[in-house]
């Protein structure tokens, strides 16, 4: 019929993976508490990647190594800094995978540190940054979006255009920030053609979305409003629609024995792969 679209990513690939980004707080607060609802609520989201950021890393102990047996995430690929809150722990980035790492890096663009895996997964290669801005108050988006543009130019360098290519974690900016919208072409792109969904966006409810939210009260002390500073975003086109958002959600969001996991919400999206 002439009226049908064209498929301009040809056959739309049908099958998915489960990503979940969160925010978990280092060791802070009641941690072995906080540490055992981030598990109870990841277990049951049954995710194939996570990526953890503020996660901790002290002596021969660290969140991945405790999280990979309960979740079933036995892979994944770490790197941090000094703790705030602990002189002898590192806080840092982590990708968390069902599937074997083929190999990984760790970048450092101004304000943004960045963990990178790509994972050998039962359909192909997966390419995964894990990212952390540091720059975190709202006066900073200036220095967020010069790492934005390095980041960008550093993914663009090594990106395979037949892989689902994903970039998420805590960037500490709103939807309508000039740094959020050079990655959705709202803006004047860093780099040609290389721009991303926004999975809550593509397929989220029609709600906020808020992972900064006033209803945790974890939240409370910096007396921030609600905001949605959590991303799981996904470069497009690519054959087949591989990496397109198809669900969306936010998880984390009520207490596990009456302790509140995070001060972040988690997001989480099924894309096609």
């Amino acid at each position: 019929m002439d009226d049908i679209p064209p498929r301009s990513y040809g056959p739309l690939i049908e099958t998915t993976l489960r990503i979940v980004t969160w925010n978990v707080w280092g060791l802070y607060g009641p941690w072995r508490e906080r540490e055992a609802a981030i598990v109870a609520t990841l277990r049951d989201t049954r995710p194939d990647i996570v990526v953890l950021t503020e996660s901790w890393s002290k002596g021969g102990d660290s969140q991945c190594a405790r999280l990979a047996g309960p979740l079933g995430l036995p892979h994944h690929a770490y790197s941090g800094v000094k703790a705030e809150e602990d002189e002898a722990a590192l806080s840092g980035v982590a990708v968390m995978s069902r599937w074997p790492i083929r190999r990984e890096s760790r970048h450092k663009f101004g304000g943004a540190r960045v963990q990178f895996a790509e994972l050998s997964g039962p359909r192909g290669v997966i390419q995964v940054y894990g990212m952390v801005m540091d720059a975190w108050w709202f006066d900073e988006s200036q220095a967020r979006q010069q790492a934005v543009r390095e980041l960008l130019a550093c993914i663009n360098e090594g990106q395979d255009r037949r892989a689902p290519l994903i970039l998420c974690g805590d960037f500490n900016a709103d939807p309508d920030s000039d740094e959020i919208r050079m990655l959705t072409g709202r803006t004047a792109a860093p780099v040609p053609r290389l721009s991303f969904y926004d999975a809550w966006e593509v397929a989220g409810p029609p709600t906020p979305g808020h992972t900064w939210s006033n209803s945790n009260p974890w939240t409370t002390q910096l007396l921030w409003p609600n905001r949605r500073i959590d991303y799981i975003f996904s470069a497009n086109p690519r054959t087949g629609g591989a990496g397109h958002p198809t669900h969306a959600a936010l998880v984390g969001t009520k207490p596990v024995n009456n302790t509140y996991p995070s001060d972040h919400y988690a997001l989480q999206s099924d894309l096609r792969y």
